[in-house]
């Protein structure tokens, strides 16, 4: 089963969405959103930017677990991923960012 963008409208009327895995494993998360159109657009630059490696940015965050971002050519976040234990496990999220990316929207009211 081919990976999918799971848009949401959250109680506070704003919108965000999640890339899933075929698996339903979220793998990117983006920011909030004040109109579904802008979602919609962050979508796009998902779909657009995730095939590029140079677009992810590979992190560590505070606590010292390996995490990402990808960004759009303008340099703006579009999505970020969970904490992971390793690096290999971030980098397999990567890949599979880029695998699922293309993926169809499912709308989801709260």
């Amino acid at each position: 089963m081919p990976g999918y963008y799971e848009l949401k409208k959250t109680d506070a009327d704003k919108y965000h969405f999640t890339l899933k895995s075929g698996n339903h494993q979220v793998i990117l998360t983006s920011q909030h959103y004040k109109s579904r159109s802008s979602a919609e657009n962050g979508i796009e630059s998902c779909r657009k930017n995730s095939g590029i490696d140079e677009r992810f940015e590979r992190k560590t965050g505070k606590n010292g677990q390996p995490f990402f971002s990808l960004k759009a050519s303008n340099g703006q976040i579009i999505g970020s991923s969970e904490m992971y234990n390793t690096e290999a496990a971030r980098d397999k999220g990567i890949q599979s960012v880029k695998t699922n990316g293309q993926g169809p929207t499912k709308f989801k009211e709260q």
